[in-house]
């Protein structure tokens, strides 16, 4: 499901260069003289059936912008229905939403940037609830041992879908045209749905196959943790510190991810000189870094917790440290090395990589202090953290007029600021137990 969210979220920014007419952007395309060209794959004549918009600069910011729009309104009402009607019927309709609009896109392509923008924020929409309900399915069906390791794998299929869809969308806007990018990923959005309704279930109760000894496993282990609690506890959640923790690294860590995640195409075809094919394939590389330190992550942060007895809240603070100051440390790396361009995407790749590492860090300490509300706390962090998704990238390209070496280094100090001061926030003030709001009723008895 994940790795469908994400294919559906980040081709846009690759037909995009395809669906704007160039001698709009010639005015913009000033592609800075300060690295040579070095572009040694022969160019293909490739196809150029695709309708073409004479879109600026700024209204592509906009269209690329307008889904952060549509995904921060469902973040929170998100994790609120997930705890009420169940995470299985909203992350399936969600991305369900999500793949008829993006179907849609060469229509409101056609009808204009306007109607582009509105389709785009209703596709965020639909993707806002998603994460928060995966976040309350994996409340009742992951024993606390266990969390790492199954959160980190699906969430790694988001970093899985960048790597497939950058490329591939890059592939076939190369020999077919644009509209197929659309096609192809809203077809297969909706093949997924399919097999979700068909196999999936929100508890363990509820699992038409699943084995008794299983079930009783997954309950006892979870036991002590969920409340009986039917209301939300909002005053003690939203006065919780540790919950604020989550927030701030949270907000920090997306400012890195956002501002890479929708620039650097510009920065390897501006800078660097990348050309399209090779750039969505760089473009891809730290991504697939950050999917294989995923994985990898959710087995060492659960094997220390259950072989090496270190606590919960140690694993969370080290996963977090080190996942944060990492990439800061190698984004201004690579804003110094200048032209040297294979260091340049290494460093790049090195920083996005170490950043996956968060995945077992603060991404899922919500399931750590407070399961039972763990989809609704999520929604909170996640709307704090969708900002960098909005500003991040405006700021950088308000920083960058004239594309420079340096210009981009300022992006890049502002960037490694950020998450370093997120990362001491969260270990000073995280927490790694089950909090007393959410257990008991709101005056913290227990049952």
């Amino acid at each position: 499901g994940f790795f469908v969210l994400y294919a559906l979220r980040v081709n846009l920014s690759v037909a995009l260069v395809e669906m704007v007419d160039t001698n709009t952007t010639a005015a913009d395309n000033r592609t800075s003289k300060e690295c040579k060209e070095h572009s040694s794959l022969i160019k293909v004549p490739h196809n150029q059936t695709g309708k073409r918009y004479p879109w600026d600069a700024e209204t592509q910011g906009w269209i690329l912008g307008a889904f952060f729009y549509g995904y921060i309104i469902t973040q929170i009402p998100g994790g609120y229905f997930a705890s009420k009607v169940g995470g299985k019927l909203l992350l399936g309709y969600g991305i369900l939403g999500t793949s008829l609009f993006t179907l849609l896109t060469p229509i409101a392509s056609d009808l204009g940037a306007g109607a582009l923008i509105v389709l785009r924020a209703l596709e965020g929409l639909g993707e806002g609830v998603t994460f928060p309900a995966m976040h309350a399915i994996w409340a009742s069906w992951a024993p606390p041992l266990e969390r790492s390791k199954l959160l980190s794998i699906s969430y790694a299929g988001a970093q899985l879908g960048t790597v497939i869809s950058l490329p591939l969308s890059g592939i076939i806007c190369y020999y077919m045209n644009w509209t197929y990018v659309f096609y192809f990923f809203g077809i297969l959005g909706i093949f997924w749905f399919i097999l979700w309704t068909w196999k999936v279930s929100d508890t363990p109760e509820m699992h038409k196959t699943i084995s008794s000894y299983e079930r009783d496993y997954i309950a006892s282990s979870l036991k002590s943790q969920l409340s009986s609690q039917k209301s939300v506890p909002w005053i003690p959640i939203l006065k919780s510190l540790p919950l604020w923790a989550i927030v701030v690294a949270h907000f920090s860590y997306n400012w890195t991810f956002y501002t890479l995640l929708t620039l650097l195409p510009t920065y390897m075809k501006e800078i660097l000189r990348f050309d399209v094919q090779e750039n969505g394939f760089l473009s891809a590389l730290p991504y697939f870094g950050s999917w294989f330190f995923m994985i990898l992550s959710g087995q060492a942060a659960d094997s220390l917790r259950t072989k090496g007895n270190f606590s919960t809240l140690c694993v969370r603070r080290t996963f977090t440290l080190v996942g944060m100051i990492g990439p800061a440390v190698f984004l201004v790396a690579a804003g110094f090395i200048g032209c040297n361009y294979s260091l340049a995407v290494a460093f790049l790749t090195i920083s996005t990589a170490l950043g996956g590492l968060c995945s077992s860090g603060f991404s899922i300490n919500h399931l750590d202090i407070a399961p039972s509300y763990a989809g609704i706390l999520l929604g909170i962090t996640n709307t704090f953290a969708t900002i960098p998704g909005m500003v991040g990238p405006v700021i950088a390209k308000a920083l960058t007029p004239d594309d420079t070496i340096s210009e981009w280094q300022t992006v890049f100090y502002i960037a490694a600021a950020i998450n370093i001061f997120g990362a001491i926030f969260f270990t000073l003030f995280a927490k790694g137990d089950v909090q007393a709001w959410a257990v008991g009723d709101h005056l913290g008895h227990r049952h």
